[in-house]
């Protein structure tokens, strides 16, 4: 039985995906903390802290399958966390008691917290993949419509003319940017926690930070330079980071949703077969990937308030803000990987229509280019009077007292300064798409270069 869409049967790979899934599903999270346990006792045997013998047989049984997952939900209900019913059914399943020596001088949170930064550590590894991949649809989107002209659109109206490149290629400039992010982000987050009680490693006595040393060794994470039980920033960097990656991917979700309108259709998500159908009106073909990359996006940002929620922590080990990153990690994770599959999809497959980007900028005919015959003849007339000059015949052309080409040609103030011909190259929409191109330029030659 399921009760959440990112594990329902029907919904699951619509919000999520299985891979991520897979990281944050129980039997990974075990696995996790059994992955710990067994690098602990190796590297305390190495320190001549523990039997090597134990460590020899604490290893062995640190598999997940061999757990008994029914008795871990009774023992945790009853117990509160997990990790010491783990631990307890480790040590029963080794021999002559040599279990015993297992989690020697660990606390339970510092396996979950270092648990949960190999989920991380995972997670974001898959985030990177998708990342790489959309930022790769998007540099050929903007490869391939870089001189492609269509209407540049403020508060919802057309405002100057643009070029599809440039469009996808300011989104392109945002995913190099989480991409760096991602790589700046990864020393600071992926780091371990071994404290012990109160983070001062007192149960080890002077082996202590040579143990949290050898252990974040083995684990491949980073040595905290101090136990970080209630300074939780490490967790809510991630969850805001994915926050950031989520918001772009609504911003994609907005502009595809808004080009796929009936009165504009410049743009469309890709086409598969009874996709996006309506069960009454055959003619609609609804933006599907898009409505579930908002509704991700919207639950994800709600999640990282939550995160930011639990930075407020008591002393030094805390009374339930902890607890409220169980829920939220998993849930953001899940969420945005779901956001990023559907994004793949739409900017991998994403149909374009120049024709229609064109038909679209002349419905004004050449009024969208208005700002070019104003600054074409603020030099004559000056700016302000320029301005003025054509924001009036815009009024006239608007209720049906000329086209505007025409009304510009024939006005006594416009006539000595500017002839037919030369209104007509400046009413072109294609010749004021201003750096538009060189600007794609610089952002695909950083793509290029494996700055993306």
């Amino acid at each position: 039985m399921t009760a959440t869409v990112v594990d329902s049967v029907i919904f699951r790979d619509i919000f999520s995906t299985e891979a991520m899934r897979r990281i944050f599903s129980d039997e990974a999270r075990v696995q996790y903390y059994l992955d710990i346990e067994a690098a602990l006792a190796r590297v305390q045997a190495r320190l001549g802290i523990i039997p090597a013998e134990a460590a020899e047989e604490i290893c062995r049984h640190c598999d997940a399958k061999r757990f008994d997952f029914a008795r871990l939900k009774v023992q945790t209900e009853r117990i509160g966390y997990p990790v010491l019913p783990v631990v307890q059914q480790l040590v029963a399943l080794c021999r002559d008691g040599l279990g015993e020596w297992c989690h020697w001088g660990a606390t339970t949170q510092d396996i979950t917290d270092t648990a949960t930064v190999l989920q991380i550590r995972d997670g974001l590894a898959l985030v990177e993949q998708d990342l790489r991949a959309i930022a790769d649809h998007l540099a050929d989107l903007a490869r391939r419509h870089r001189d492609t002209p269509m209407a540049g659109r403020s508060n919802l109206q057309q405002a100057t003319p643009i070029t599809f490149g440039y469009k996808c290629a300011v989104l392109l400039a945002g995913f190099q940017r989480h991409l760096r992010r991602l790589e700046e982000m990864r020393p600071r987050v992926l780091v371990g926690e071994f404290g012990g009680a109160t983070g001062t490693l007192a149960s080890l006595g002077a082996d202590g930070l040579r143990v949290q040393e050898a252990l974040m060794a083995e684990l491949g994470l980073g040595q905290p330079e101090i136990a970080w039980h209630t300074m939780r920033d490490r967790i809510a960097e991630v969850g805001c980071f994915l926050g950031l990656i989520t918001g772009t991917l609504g911003k994609i979700s907005m502009d595809v949703k808004l080009l796929m309108q009936t009165e504009v259709e410049e743009v469309y998500e890709p086409f598969h077969e009874g996709r996006g159908s309506s069960s009454t009106m055959p003619q609609k073909r609804n933006p599907i990937s898009s409505n579930y990359i908002h509704a991700c996006v919207a639950m994800v940002r709600q999640h990282v308030a939550a995160l930011l929620d639990a930075m407020v922590e008591d002393h030094e080990r805390s009374t339930g803000p902890w607890e409220i990153e169980w829920v939220a990690v998993p849930e953001i994770f899940c969420l945005s990987a779901g956001a990023l599959a559907h994004a793949r999809t739409v900017t991998a497959g994403l149909q374009v229509d120049p024709a229609r980007m064109r038909a679209n900028l002349d419905a004004q005919k050449g009024m969208i280019v208005s700002e070019a015959v104003m600054m074409g003849l603020g030099p004559a007339l000056g700016r302000q009077r320029a301005h003025d000059l054509v924001y009036d015949i815009c009024r006239e052309v608007i209720a049906g007292k000329g086209g505007f080409l025409d009304l510009l040609a024939e006005h006594p103030e416009i006539r000595p300064h500017m002839g037919r011909e030369q209104l007509v190259a400046l009413l072109d929409p294609a010749n004021y798409t201003g750096l538009a191109g060189e600007m794609v330029d610089r952002v695909l030659a950083r793509q290029e270069r494996g700055h993306g």
